[in-house]
């Protein structure tokens, strides 16, 4: 494998599975979506039945607290051997150029792998990879668990560059007729359609010249009107964060055993363009499950006079309000909580976000007994099924425009986690590719 040092690639082996397998039941989606519809694991499963699939490689989220951990880890460990030993898995050297079609738009991305040794996910860091939002390290350890005996990583991670001339990624849209197809298919559950070629040794060198040119320290001082010293930042994350923090803390564990060539040093991704036009910025909501405590009463105490809640007729009317609000207060929705619909105003906000302002509240409430449980969810529908069920609450956030991104990470350092999601769930990632990592 080729390792790019200066700007923190690796040109990855990939496993992708053998000519004649069933890749719509091969591939499913990212494992921490849908984590409060279990029903939609079932039917994948259903689908799935025998067929070789990566549902069987993964460890979908909804069950993480649920009996049996150990047994299904186990299991997913001896899946990956067979599928390795029986042939299900066939090795190829390279990077590989990605289309993901759904929903009308289409999305065009480079699966390589990051050096780990330049990421860091601390709050403050200035590597060339960062996270973008705060990473909860209390969510490490039974994804620790998951992957370090693991014989291979599938990844589901999206990581974003600044690419507004599309230096990178375009040129292989344009060229992708002569390149080597590798798959072509429909995804299950209506999730759209994925396609995928092998990238030349032409144009893999025209990528890493162009990647080469966004990390000149001189480019990037002044695309962001910082000073020459500034770090560079060229590669943020954009979705399964806490996944790449898990392949951080592991390598950080084993590297003084095993030393700086291994393959743990290194991680999947796929990466894509910031500028895309089928990339899209989408909120992500919060849904509290089983009050125990009134949540009007518990916010007008924890943020006083500078709190205010206005009942609103619909869930339109509400969207409309947030969405479209401007000033010094910060504007969210509330769906359920004792009221069908409202809209909350925070005046002298502790963040600059609402997010922000809310999560620290959040995070109380739930720790206090407030509520049973807390997630985090993606589109209007799913929040208001859920929050608008008995006893239960949720929060609506208009989103944040993808063009501040890597300026305010620059700047500001992380963004509150869980601030925004690259495409509602259906959109998410799918497990299609597999690397070793022992």
């Amino acid at each position: 494998m080729k390792t790019i040092s200066d700007i923190g690639i690796q040109i990855p082996q990939v496993y992708l599975p053998k000519g004649g397998t069933d890749l719509q039941k091969w591939a499913v989606i990212a494992c921490d979506q849908f984590t409060s519809e279990p029903q939609y694991w079932q039917t994948a499963k259903e689908f799935v039945g025998d067929a070789p699939s990566t549902l069987n490689l993964i460890f979908p989220e909804v069950f993480l607290d649920k009996p049996g951990a150990p047994e299904r880890i186990s299991a997913i460990q001896q899946a990956m051997n067979e599928y390795q030993q029986t042939g299900i898995l066939e090795p190829r050297e390279g990077l590989i150029y990605v289309e993901r079609s759904v929903a009308g738009k289409t999305r065009h991305g480079i699966m390589l792998c990051l050096d780990l040794e330049c990421y860091d996910y601390q709050a403050g860091s200035s590597s060339l990879i960062r996270a973008t939002e705060g990473t909860i390290v209390d969510r490490l350890p039974p994804r620790i668990k998951i992957r370090e005996d693991a014989a291979l990583e599938l990844p589901h991670i999206l990581v974003l560059i600044d690419d507004p001339e599309h230096t990178v990624i375009a040129p292989l849209t344009a060229a992708k007729a002569s390149f080597e197809a590798l798959y072509d298919f429909e995804l299950m559950q209506d999730s759209g359609h994925l396609v995928a070629s092998a990238v030349n040794a032409e144009y893999e060198d025209r990528v890493v010249q162009a990647l080469r040119a966004l990390a000149q320290p001189q480019t990037f001082a002044a695309k962001y009107g910082v000073g020459p010293d500034e770090p560079v930042l060229l590669f943020a994350m954009g979705d399964g964060n806490h996944s790449l923090a898990t392949a951080k803390a592991i390598w950080e564990k084993k590297k003084p055993l095993v030393g700086l060539d291994h393959p743990s040093r290194f991680a999947l991704v796929e990466i894509e363009n910031v500028h895309d036009q089928g990339l899209e910025f989408e909120p992500i909501h919060r849904v509290l499950f089983n009050l125990k405590k009134d949540l009007l009463t518990e916010l007008r105490t924890a943020f006083g006079s500078n709190f205010s809640c206005t009942e609103v007729s619909t869930s339109d009317a509400m969207m409309q309000r947030v969405n479209s609000a401007s000033g010094t207060q910060q504007a969210l929705g509330l769906v359920g909580g004792g009221q069908h619909f409202a809209m909350i105003e925070i005046d002298q906000p502790a963040s600059n976000l609402p997010v922000g302002s809310l999560q620290p509240f959040l995070d109380r409430f739930v720790q206090d007994g407030g509520a049973e449980a807390i997630d985090y969810v993606h589109g209007t529908d799913v929040l208001e099924r859920l929050a608008l069920q008995t006893g239960n609450a949720g929060f609506y956030f208009a989103g944040m425009h993808k063009s501040e991104l890597f300026k305010t990470v620059i700047l500001d350092g992380a963004l509150p986690r869980k601030t925004f999601s690259l495409g509602h769930a259906r959109e998410k990632r799918f497990y299609m590719e597999a690397r070793k990592i022992v």
